[in-house]
Formats: structure tokens, C-alpha cells, sequence
């Protein structure tokens, strides 16, 4: 897929100067405009950053309901071919920050080498992790129970975001966000995630041994039900085979909302300080 211009754009001005890039990845139902604060937070602090779409992002939210359809189809293997060609592009190896889904692929890349730091937040499970909690199979039921949504556009409905994504929140910030953020997501990028351990060859799978991976930070809303502490934290021991340093910190009273929502300074925050000590 070819590079958007705000993509082309991103990396012309990440490539002028000396700044270390920083690549920030969205997760399901969101769009990568969903980074735009955290992008300014870190812009701040003396970095350049991009933020890669997944491939038929449209470049607004309003645009991405007025024609959810866009979405449908798009895999996991596709979205990493895209997002590692906006990373190649780049003259300096950046640290990357995911969320969601955006937070496996993070550790993908990472496990690749393209990678200077890497920043997991409540990154969905890869490959080789069994942990299932209840709050994950409700969250994700909604999808995976109709077969036929593998090659749809799906949208959460309101109870669903505020059980899966906002359930620290009260109903007006829950309602607020699903407003200004939530759009369709690719049902077939959730299946492939599903079916990672019964699929030897799944694009979600993490090289967790590779020294050149480069320091790791996984975080965890303790309160997520979309992505538990538990498998986030089973992530977390996969990941110190790794030589490199490998961190794990859990963000109280914080849902699967939380690099959107009122506190979203604080995790941004935590991250940044991880990527100033390492990129």
C-alpha cells in the first residue's frame, strides 16, 4: 500500500535534522489520529513523530463513518507489511509506542530489529500466550461469534465499548470518547489474533529472543477488561528470554481507554520517560 502524503509528510520531517523518530501504532476501532495529543507530549520533548495508518485508514473519523467498509478485510500480516515500510523509511531507527493491537505490533517489530525502545500498552496477546480471561471472551464475543464477521467492518456498539474499553470511566467521559474516537474495525485482524496459537503460520507471532530487539516497557491498565493485567503480564514473562531490558508497569484504576481518555497524560508520560532513557 502506498505511503499517505500526512505519512510521507511525517517521515520527510522526521528525516530533517537529528530528532530520534518516535512511531506510534493504533489498535483496533481507533485511527492514528487518536495519538495526536501524546504526538505534541513527545514533540515537546525534542522528538519527531509519525503515525502510521493501518491500510483504508481515512484520514478522519467522520470520513472513517461515513464508509466503515473501508476497513473490512484487513489483516494482521498487512498491517505490519505497511507500518514496517513507514519504519524502513525512516534514516533513524525509532522507538516505537503501540496500544491494543498496536501493542503486539509493536513487539513484532521490535523483535524484527527496527526498533530502538519499545513501549507495549495493554498490547493484545501474540502467539504463545494461553491466558484467556472471561473479560477477554466477552469483550471480543461480539465478533467472534459470527463466523461471517471474519471479512466484515465492525462497530462496537456504546455498552460494548463502555464493558470493553471504558469500564473505569463514567457514562458521560465513556460516551464522550466513543464520540470522538471509536470507528469500525477490521474483523478479520480480530480473527487472525484469535486464531494466532492454532495457526503455525500467523502474522502474530514475536521474535522474543532476539538481542537486538532493544529495551522494552509493557504496560497494563489494571482494570482493562479487553486486555487483562494477567495477559499482559504473561507477555511480559515471554518477554524476558530477551537479553535486552524488558519492563512491566501496571497504571491503576485504568481501563483499555487509557492513552484516550482524561488521563491519558499519565500513561504518555510513563512511556516517554522509558524512551528517554533508551532512544
Amino acid at each position: 500500500m502506498a505511503l499517505s502524503e500526512r505519512e510521507a509528510r511525517q517521515i520527510e520531517e522526521a528525516n530533517r535534522g537529528d530528532r530520534t523518530p518516535v512511531v506510534f501504532i493504533h489498535g483496533l476501532w481507533l485511527l492514528p489520529s487518536s495519538w495526536d495529543r501524546w504526538a505534541g507530549l513527545f514533540e515537546e520533548a525534542g522528538y519527531a513523530t509519525v503515525q502510521p495508518d493501518w491500510p483504508g485508514d481515512p484520514e478522519t473519523v467522520e470520513q472513517a463513518r461515513a464508509n466503515p467498509d473501508v476497513f473490512a478485510g484487513t489483516s494482521i500480516a498487512e498491517i505490519l507489511d505497511h507500518t514496517s515500510e513507514v519504519i524502513v523509511q525512516l534514516e533513524k531507527r525509532p522507538a516505537v509506542v503501540g496500544h491494543s493491537f498496536g501493542g503486539m505490533f509493536t513487539q513484532i517489530i521490535a523483535g524484527r530489529g527496527l526498533s530502538d525502545a519499545s513501549v507495549a500498552i495493554d498490547p493484545a496477546p501474540f502467539r504463545g500466550i494461553f491466558t484467556l480471561p472471561v473479560s477477554t471472551l466477552r469483550s471480543a464475543a461480539p465478533i467472534l461469534m459470527n463466523p461471517l464477521n471474519r471479512n466484515r467492518a465492525k462497530t462496537l456498539t456504546f455498552d460494548q465499548f463502555k464493558y470493553g474499553w471504558a469500564n473505569a470511566l463514567d457514562d458521560e467521559q465513556a460516551r464522550r470518547l466513543y464520540d470522538q474516537f471509536h470507528v469500525a474495525g477490521s474483523g478479520r485482524a480480530l480473527f487472525d489474533g484469535a486464531n494466532a496459537n492454532l495457526n503455525p503460520g500467523t502474522a502474530a507471532k514475536v521474535d522474543t529472543k532476539n538481542p537486538e530487539r532493544g529495551p522494552l516497557l509493557l504496560i497494563s491498565g489494571d482494570t482493562d477488561h479487553t486486555v487483562p493485567t494477567s495477559v499482559v503480564h504473561a507477555e511480559y514473562k515471554k518477554q524476558q528470554d530477551n537479553p535486552r531490558e524488558t519492563e512491566f508497569e501496571t497504571i491503576p484504576n485504568r481501563g483499555h481507554s487509557l492513552t484516550i481518555d482524561d488521563g491519558w497524560q499519565e500513561v504518555a508520560q510513563a512511556a516517554l520517560d522509558f524512551v528517554k532513557r533508551f532512544a
